[in-house]
């Protein structure tokens, strides 16, 4: 069952049109990717989800309610994490909960909230004090008190080191488990592999293609690669002869086989036959990275 329909979608600026004909529905308990470059359109197009911005064209959607005419009703079904949000330095995080909490009919019990999300210990910890990734945190949280059906998260783990994005993307996963319906926008291909169902792929305002992360990549290219160092040396001719190699290129001391099908075991099994013992064997698959490549003829970073 969709819970959000986006059609034909159209922002447009003074200098440069940031959403073109944007199109794509998310389904209730999905975690829906919205994945492109900074300028995309990304942020322009769920601020246009959440009623934020007034579209210049096209329909939405959010559980069956109009966002420009329904804002009222959308907040209490729709919770959002904004790119840029900030709050008060002094404010302290039970403070930040509370309040965000006294706009509801019905909020969540924050103190409950702040637990899950990892800010018990931080009750009365100031905005200014809180690190990147426990900011991020609250906002989650803020995004979370009203009880939302939907929650889009904007740029969620930008600027967090490595460790907290992982954090963040465990957070992440339990809120869906929890019921919510998430909208992630990111431009971080890890990120979207990780925890997407879907993903929207979008370059400059327009909507490339609508798959999950495998469909995408499957979408491109079937081609796998296989890097290895042989322990003695092997003619490009031995390997061409496989059915499964389309390409053999040299790198150094390196072969670098790309095909399809059973590429690995084929080429192990050939080396073997000479006696020919394949090190620092490595499989490369195509990855999100290619795809978006592929569709947009440029690469995503």
């Amino acid at each position: 069952m969709k819970i959000i329909e986006v059609r034909n979608l159209r922002k447009r600026y003074p200098n440069h049109v940031a959403v073109d004909d944007v199109s794509f529905e998310v389904a209730e308990g999905e975690i829906f990717g919205i994945l492109g470059p900074n300028g995309a359109g990304k942020t322009t197009t769920v601020e246009c989800v959440a009623g934020l911005r007034v579209p210049d064209g096209g329909l939405v959607r959010v559980a069956g309610l109009d966002p420009r005419r329904e804002r009222d009703a959308l907040r209490g079904v729709l919770g959002m994490q904004l790119q840029s949000a900030n709050l008060p330095e002094k404010i302290k995080v039970w403070e930040a909960l509370d309040l965000y909490a006294s706009f509801y009919p019905e909020p969540a019990d924050w103190t409950e909230l702040m637990e899950r999300v990892g800010l018990a210990h931080k009750r009365d910890t100031t905005f200014k004090k809180l690190s990147g990734g426990q900011r991020q945190r609250l906002s989650v949280a803020l995004a979370l008190v009203g009880r939302p059906r939907v929650a889009v998260l904007d740029e969620l783990t930008t600027g967090l080191d490595p460790q907290a994005r992982r954090d963040t993307w465990e957070l992440i996963e339990q809120i869906r488990s929890s019921g919510v319906t998430i909208v992630l926008v990111t431009h971080f291909m890890e990120e979207a592999e990780r925890l997407c169902d879907r993903l929207a792929l979008i370059d400059a305002g327009r909507v490339v293609a609508t798959d999950t992360p495998a469909g995408l990549v499957a979408q491109v290219s079937g081609e796998q690669r296989v890097r290895f160092r042989p322990s003695a040396p092997v003619t490009d001719d031995l390997l061409l002869a496989l059915p499964e190699v389309h390409d053999v290129t040299r790198s150094g001391g390196q072969i670098v086989v790309s095909g399809t099908g059973n590429l690995a075991p084929a080429v192990t099994l050939a080396l073997a036959h000479h006696q020919i013992v394949p090190g620092d064997l490595r499989i490369e698959q195509a990855t999100l990275d290619d795809a978006f490549l592929a569709l947009t003829g440029r690469k995503l970073s």
